[in-house]
């Protein structure tokens, strides 16, 4: 297992990106740079032990620097939407960019995703590690209170990839984290289409025209939204026209880390599974990336790939029936998230 540090290139106000690339012993790689935290890269072989990248993203930072999909980024200080960009603390109203329609989405206009993070580097006997921390001063895109941040990346030998956040602030505060990775299983084949999904998620969040959560969460059994067996992504879009973008409610104790996703592709044999410790995650199948010059010479157009984004439900903060995304001082948050590649056999 090794962990190496190279060059990534210059943001437009000159500092430096660093580039990580984390091996374990069974030709899984996975990339990760320092601005936005961002997955570049994840290299696993196929079937035949060819091995390809399961990944959008871009080959130059000023593709990450002026490009706001999210390719593989760091999301914060709240991930996902909140209405009209407005919440209330303690009969305190904040009010943040609206970049999302009449939505607040994933930060705002320089949310984790455009930050240089300060990086550190462990290798253990059984994992390599790259730590990134950063500081989100008080009021930063409307949030209140100084909020640090720690994520901690470990790729490891049973093929793992753990995303692990720690949160502390010095105000009450809300806090939503994910990681926005596009994954394709195939992507030098086509989209993601015929790859199949399978979800430990009994209920989706009903959303309103704006795609904010009413406060209804329906069965997904024997609807478009129902993964609970195998089935083609694409099998029901034309249920749905523009695809999934829709928040699932996994099946889980309290609290406890589950397993929530298995997607397999046919073609390639490849496989990946997704754990997590919070309440649900986001299913989006990409419909927005539209003619977008990738990496390797690669044009990613809309269903190219889909995301499994742990995290709260979006809008959270103003439904006190969801789980709660405030943050006090002396308390600390904590995320564990988990992606696991393999080969079917």
């Amino acid at each position: 297992m090794d962990i190496i540090k190279s060059d990534f290139g210059k943001l437009s106000d000159g500092r430096n990106v660093q580039l990580f690339s984390l091996s374990n012993d069974h030709d899984i790689r996975v990339e990760i740079i320092n601005y936005g935290g961002i997955i570049n890269r994840i290299i696993t072989p196929d079937k035949q032990g060819k091995p390809g990248d399961i990944v959008l993203g871009f080959d130059k930072i000023e593709d990450y620097e002026n490009n706001n999909l999210f390719f593989g980024a760091l999301v914060g200080r709240f991930a996902n939407r909140i209405a009209n960009g407005r919440f209330s603390i303690d009969g305190v109203e904040y009010n943040l960019a609206v970049n999302n329609g009449p939505n607040h989405l994933h930060g705002g206009l320089k949310g984790f995703d455009k930050k240089l993070w300060t990086a550190f580097t462990e290798k253990h006997k059984d994992e390599v590690c790259l730590k990134l921390a950063c500081h989100s001063p008080h009021m930063e895109e409307g949030y209140p209170g100084n909020l640090m941040l720690e994520v901690e990346y470990c790729l490891n030998n049973e093929n793992e990839l753990s995303i692990s956040y720690k949160a502390e602030t010095d105000q009450k505060t809300i806090v939503n984290f994910t990681n926005h990775s596009y994954f394709n299983l195939n992507v030098e084949n086509g989209n993601v289409m015929d790859q199949k999904a399978r979800f430990n998620a009994g209920f989706y969040a009903e959303k309103d025209e704006n795609d904010i959560p009413t406060g209804t969460f329906i069965p997904v059994e024997n609807s478009e939204f129902d993964f609970s067996e195998f089935k083609k992504i694409g099998e029901d879009f034309n249920e749905l026209e523009t695809g999934y973008d829709h928040h699932y409610v996994i099946n889980r104790k309290k609290n406890a880390f589950t397993w929530f996703a298995r997607v397999e592709d046919d073609k390639s044999g490849r496989t990946l599974e997704a754990g997590t410790t919070e309440p649900g995650f986001q299913f989006y199948t990409s419909y927005y990336v539209n003619n977008i010059p990738g990496k390797n010479k690669r044009i990613y157009n809309k269903f190219d790939g889909f995301c499994l984004e742990a995290q709260h439900i979006p809008d959270s903060p103003n439904n006190p029936d969801f789980p709660s995304t405030f943050l006090s001082p002396g308390e600390q948050y904590k995320q564990l998230t988990v992606y696991k590649f393999g080969i079917r056999k």
